[in-house]
Formats: C-alpha cells, structure tokens, sequence
C-alpha cells in the first residue's frame, strides 16, 4: 500500500509502540506523531527512534494526519475522539487496537464529523506485560485481527483499513461489533478476570507456620496466571465496557463451578471423572486449532 505522509499514534505502548516500528520497517509512514499522557516517556520513545515527535495536545495529534491510531484504554478513546473530530482532515483513516467495540463505536459515531469513518480494530497480540520497551515490529506477524464495521461504515475506509492490517503481517477477519464482545467476553474477558480473582485468592492465604504458600506452588500455578501481571487500567476499562457480556459468563461459569463443587461435597467420582474427560477434550479441541 502506499506510505502514509503522517502517522497519530494515541498511546505509544506495546501495542502502539509495536505498530511504529512495522509501519517505520516497511516505510509505511513518512512522519510518525506519538501523543499520550506520559511525556517522558514519549520523550524517550522519540529518543529511540520509535516515533518522530511528540504532539502537544490532542488537536495538534490530529491535524494533518492522515492515520490516526488509538491504543490508549479503551474507556478513554471516546472522549478523545470528540476532541480530535473537528481537527481531522477528510480522507484520514481512523482506527483503533482495543479489546471492546460495541459501546466505543456507538459513541465514537455519535461525535464525528460526516465523511470521516472510525473502523473499530482487535488486533489480537502482545501479552500481559505492557510498555514501548517491549514493542517489537514482528509482534503482530501472522496473528488475527477482527474488523468491526457498522451499516455507518464508509466501504472505501473499510478497504483501507483491511489493507493496512494485512500489510502489516495480520490475517484479517470481519465481524459485527456486538458478536465481537460476545466472543472475546468468552474467551478472553471471562479468563482474565478469573485469573486476577484466582490469584487474589491465593495470594491472600496463610497455613499454620507460613505467612504466603504460593511461595510452594510449582510451574503449574505460574503458568495459568501468568495474565494476572496484565495491566489494571486496561483491564479496568475492558470490564467496565463489556460488562453486561462479562457479567453474563461469570453466571455460566458459576454454574459450572457449582455442579464441579457439588461433585467435589459428594464424593461423586463418576461426575468427577466425567467433567474432567469433558474438559480434557475442550482442551485438546483448543490446542488443535491454534
């Protein structure tokens, strides 16, 4: 695809670090702009070379541009979408790398200036360790990346938008906004919060003579929470935005986990083994497809 003039990157982490750097290596962006609220250390993301130069507000991120970005939490997108809507010039791709879709597009929809198209974006990558430190131009090489248009979406930035993830090494899917948040409040949302819930658990207990006992678990414990180190402000907003879809799979797996309970309380190995045979296969289905 041809190289952008000005690239706005709104929150220059993993994920918004990782994207400079392929859009740099593939000579992609003429001038890549990183806007944020830590200054220094998008002072220090200049300094290496991963952005150009730092916008000084939000209107100044926005002018000129012609992709625009968003990587910041998602529960503060919206808002910055309204202030930079009057400043963005026509024909300017807008995007984002958020976990949540329905509520933010609806919202973002509502501010925007006629001619100008927000096309919601889930790249699926990074991990539970969070910074530009981390960023990687090979991060999104070959994973998926979910597009969200609505009946609002103009096709052309839709094209575009398409163009540009598969470009930049991902293998992209369509789907509508709502379903997204239905599928990754299952298979993402729903463990995430299990797992800081788990790890609050465990980290909270005492025996008779040690003060922590997660001090004694194996490599077991430490591989299933490994995405307890995620980052709090972002799964904050991910939960606050998804919350009926998260509320409404904690019920389901409450119910799973009353039935295991209730087998566990009545000695019943029959229903044991069953629920774990069960499980075993839903995992090795998993593992099969990946």
């Amino acid at each position: 695809m041809n190289p952008f003039e000005r690239v706005s990157i709104i929150g220059v982490g993993l994920l918004g670090g990782s994207l400079a750097k392929v859009l740099r290596k593939l000579s992609l962006a003429k001038s890549i702009i990183g806007y944020g609220r830590n200054k220094a250390n998008l002072n220090e993301a200049k300094k290496l070379n991963i952005i150009d130069d730092v916008a000084p507000d939000i209107q100044s991120a926005a002018k000129d541009t012609d992709l625009i970005v968003f990587c910041s939490p998602v529960q503060t997108i919206a808002q910055l979408a309204m202030e930079m809507g009057p400043h963005i010039k026509p024909g300017c791709l807008v995007t984002d790398v958020g976990s949540t879709k329905e509520t933010l597009i609806s919202e973002i929809e509502k501010v925007f200036p006629e001619g100008i198209s927000f096309i919601g974006a889930h790249p699926i990558a990074g991990g539970e360790m969070s910074g530009f430190r981390l960023s990687s131009d090979t991060l999104f090489d070959g994973a998926h990346c979910i597009l969200t248009p609505t009946g609002k979406t103009d096709p052309e930035s839709l094209k575009r938008a398409i163009e540009l993830w598969k470009t930049i090494g991902m293998q992209v899917s369509i789907m509508d906004p709502k379903e997204h948040d239905f599928i990754f409040g299952a298979v993402s949302h729903l463990p995430h919060v299990l797992i800081f819930a788990l790890m609050n658990t465990l980290g909270g207990m005492k025996s008779e003579n040690y003060d922590r006992i997660t001090s004694f678990s194996g490599s077991g414990l430490r591989d299933i929470t490994r995405i307890a180190a995620s980052e709090p402000a972002m799964w904050r907003d991910i939960c606050v935005s998804n919350k009926d879809f998260i509320l409404y799979f904690l019920d389901q797996f409450q119910e799973t986990l009353s039935h295991l309970r209730s087998g566990i309380e009545q000695e019943n190995g029959t229903l044991l083994t069953q629920q774990f045979k069960i499980a075993n296969q839903h995992r090795l289905n998993l593992v099969s497809k990946t």
